[in-house]
């Protein structure tokens, strides 16, 4: 395959995505794929805080023995954390199988899963390592960037303990050295998600590369067309959050048309029945199917452009991938040569 600009790949990724998801056209495999696209493409986290009602004296703490940190229950938070950490370990290994397995689908223009599932599963198990052991470098440089201001805030958190006013303009001289320090750890994760996905995930799938091999090969390339690989991880941020915008804007009038829709049923039934167990259940079941309808609307509507994302992705690294290119595009068959006719 000849060597596209990544401007250049943005028409053949449609073009892809609308032969893989809609030719031929089936409700159920079509859903059942942008679920996988959701849930491979996208990205999901979360903060677990905690805080306890506490004051400046040990007294008041007395009037919460329920927030006591007995040495049972702090094993038992311990055993919780730890706990919490498997399930996400395993959810994210799930994830990662699934990855390959839809990595697997789109170079090969095939919608069965379990394919993929099974064949990758050597290589899907340690690049899922590898990625455990990029995160825990990557918050480790984040810890090593917010340490220098960590003495601040607990400064200011102590004065807030003590019974004093929050300064609003220390709270903002703590934040405003942080913002360029938040900037460049949002770069940096981009970056890598870029680099794992998209340009090392082919080699560890297709070569069966090691960590190791899969870096060298990406970074020869994008060291022989630093501009080329620039340019496309500018359009692999922007064309999704632009996409994702219009979107949102053109299905905001219909989903305020809907929700008010719903709220009126709600109404209604309520008014009719009261508080009766049959109107609890009426009401309760139209929001249920509200909202299922409405989750089925955001992956049918969302899927395409993940997937989208992710055919962009396959045919940029692809042209500059041999292997890779060769499994989107693999030749036809040679023709039949005719055998002359006996006299």
């Amino acid at each position: 395959m000849p060597a596209i600009s990544a401007a250049e790949a943005i028409s053949p990724a449609i073009q892809r995505t609308k032969t893989f998801l809609f030719r031929p056209f089936r409700l159920s495999t079509y859903l059942k794929l942008c679920l996988v696209a959701l849930l491979t493409e996208g990205s999901a986290g979360g903060n677990f805080n905690s805080s306890f009602p506490r004051g400046h004296h040990a007294s008041h703490l007395s009037a919460f023995p329920h927030f006591a940190f007995t040495p049972e229950r702090i094993a038992a938070a311990c055993a919780i954390i730890a706990l919490l950490l498997l399930v996400g370990l395993f959810i994210a290994y799930l994830i990662t199988r699934l990855r390959f397995a839809w990595f697997h689908c789109l170079i090969h223009n095939i919608r069965e899963i379990r394919p993929g599932w099974h064949l990758y599963r050597e290589p899907a198990t340690r690049f899922f390592w590898f990625n455990v052991v990029v995160g825990l470098c990557f918050f480790a440089l984040m810890a090593v960037l917010v340490f220098p201001f960590a003495a601040g805030f607990i400064g200011l958190f102590h004065g807030m303990r003590a019974g004093a006013h929050p300064n609003i303009g220390a709270i903002f001289a703590l934040l405003l050295p942080l913002i360029p320090i938040i900037l460049l750890i949002v770069i940096l994760a981009i970056a890598a998600k870029i680099v794992l996905l998209d340009l090392m995930l082919p080699h560890f799938a297709l070569d069966n590369a090691t960590a190791g091999q899969a870096w060298a090969a990406a970074w020869s390339r994008i060291r022989s067309e630093k501009g080329a690989f620039f340019v496309y991880a500018l359009l692999r941020v922007l064309l999704p959050i632009a996409a994702a915008i219009g979107l949102f804007v053109v299905l905001l009038i219909p989903g305020i048309v809907c929700i008010i829709a719903v709220a009126a049923v709600e109404a209604g039934l309520h008014a009719a029945l009261g508080h009766a167990a049959l109107g609890l259940f009426l009401e309760v079941s139209v929001g249920c199917i509200a909202a299922a309808i409405g989750l089925l609307v955001f992956i049918g509507v969302y899927g395409p452009l993940q997937t989208a994302v992710r055919e962009y992705a396959l045919i940029f690294y692809g042209n500059r991938y041999r292997t890779l290119g060769d499994a989107l595009y693999p030749l036809p068959p040679p023709a039949a040569i005719p055998t002359p006719a006996t006299p």
